[in-house]
């Protein structure tokens, strides 16, 4: 599968987003990245593959097309989107950002609703596996997007994952 050229960028490099985003940047991706402060020496090989560490989550959906979250869960998600130096502040008509990390579906729904007010699309996309397979890019993955989106994001989760289940919107 072909992959239209596309700005990826990753926000939370720890044990399944450092897999993530070295399985797209090796496969000739552009990539930005924010990785937690509290690991300083986290993202070294993915600079070293092409990759470009950036200092906020602004700056990263600034730089990016499609924006991946694998952060803990929903009160990271939420302060990485609408919080201090956020997403939301580079937030354009067709930017989508895919949240795979374990979130409340309240949550979920209504961050989709508050980025659509801005012309982004939220997709949920939570994973299974374990971070060894995160590295070999087998990861799996259960997919809420509408089908235009979906079609438009699934060469990006082919990237990392193995087996991907479209689930509805």
């Amino acid at each position: 599968m072909t992959v239209a050229p596309a700005r990826i960028g990753v926000i939370g490099i720890g044990l399944m987003g450092h897999g993530i985003a070295k399985n797209i940047v090796a496969k000739g991706q552009p990539l930005s990245f924010l990785k937690r402060r509290s690991a300083p020496d986290a993202g070294a090989d993915l600079v070293a593959l092409g990759g470009v560490e950036l200092l906020s989550a602004r700056e990263v959906a600034a730089a990016s097309d499609i924006v991946i979250l694998c952060v803990t869960g929903s009160p990271e998600v939420e302060s990485v989107c609408f919080g201090t130096d956020s997403i939301v502040e580079a937030a354009r008509r067709g930017l989508i950002v895919i949240d795979t990390s374990t979130a409340e579906p309240t949550s979920t729904a209504a961050l989709r609703e508050r980025f659509a007010q801005h012309g982004v699309e939220f997709v949920d996309a939570p994973l299974a596996r374990t971070p060894v397979e995160a590295e070999l890019g087998k990861l799996n993955t259960m997919v809420g997007a509408t089908d235009a989106v979906f079609a438009q994001i699934e060469p990006v989760l082919r990237m990392y994952c193995e087996n991907i289940f479209h689930v509805g919107p």
